[in-house]
């Protein structure tokens, strides 16, 4: 229960973690460092647990995310619940956190931003990371949503569908008619590949479907770590990729891509995971994303 976690101190390892130093801990809470030491060594000994590893910066282990976590949900109500008794005094607006993949950001989720109501007087705090991956900011408690590809709920989360982002394999025409002549199973996998980063297997993927795990993507391959311009890079011809839909449809009516594998979409599932909180904040937030991604997503 949380009465069995005295606050200073789960507020006190939220600082270490955010600070990244006892010592900057100690300044943020004006107090001293040995205060801080003493209070996490209290809450490790009351949850038998080690919550921090002391490196520079200091991390939590996963028993002090869980902590963490909590700190910050703990802060999320306090807030509102002064907001509501009008008691916030200083007119600060509410800030929310959210972890949202590249393409999304790119192609809806901004609209979002601006379908809040005003008089919310909400700050959005966005945090760019691939779906698969945005879930473990969620268990880190360091946002309080997030866009993700994970139907499973974080710990202490509520999950929602969203529905499908599609993506259409293209290429520049020039791209396309020097090197797409051959059978695809045959010549995709040595042809030069756009990539968004070095985490990113999404068009390695593709190519192990379209020969039945015989090769991964070519070796040759650029990494152009935005959404805008990992298009804009497949348009110039420096190698195929794996766009979303909303955004190759306006190059594909005006020539600058092909699709060179047609019926060969992928469709990726998207879901709304969010802090399990009675926060009206967040509550406003969940209604307008769902709204918004069933106006831009497959459903």
């Amino acid at each position: 229960m949380v009465t069995d976690l005295p606050l200073d101190q789960v507020r006190t390892l939220l600082a270490v973690v955010d600070e990244g130093t006892f010592d900057a801990a100690a300044a943020a809470l004006h107090v001293t460092p040995s205060a801080i030491s003493q209070r996490v060594k209290a809450l490790e000994q009351r949850t038998g647990r080690v919550l921090l590893l002391r490196t520079k910066p200091v991390r939590p282990t996963e028993s002090g995310e869980v902590l963490v976590r909590l700190a910050r949900q703990v802060a999320r109500l306090e807030r509102d619940a002064y907001t509501e008794l009008g008691l916030s005094g200083t007119g600060e607006p509410t800030r929310v956190s959210v972890a949202v993949n590249a393409d999304s950001l790119a192609t809806w989720f901004l609209r979002v931003l601006t379908r809040v109501p005003e008089e919310l007087r909400l700050c959005f705090e966005l945090r760019r990371e691939d779906e698969d991956h945005t879930a473990a900011l969620l268990r880190e408690g360091v946002v309080m949503a997030a866009v993700t590809s994970s139907p499973d709920p974080v710990p202490g989360c509520s999950v929602r569908s969203l529905g499908r982002m599609r993506y259409l394999p293209v290429a520049a025409p020039d791209f396309a008619a020097r090197h797409l002549d051959g059978p695809l199973d045959q010549v995709l996998p040595d042809l030069p590949v756009v990539a968004f980063d070095r985490r990113d297997d999404f068009q390695d993927g593709f190519v192990r479907r379209l020969t039945r795990g015989r090769s991964s993507a070519s070796a040759l391959r650029h990494y152009v770590p935005t959404s805008e311009g990992f298009v804009e890079a497949v348009a110039a011809g420096l190698g195929w990729g794996l766009v979303p839909e909303a955004q190759a449809d306006p190059l594909l009516r005006t020539g600058r891509l092909v699709e060179f594998a047609p019926g060969r979409t992928v469709d990726v599932p998207l879901y709304w995971q969010q802090w399990k909180l009675d926060s009206p904040a967040l509550v406003q937030v969940a209604e307008t994303v769902t709204a918004t991604a069933g106006e831009a997503l497959r459903a």
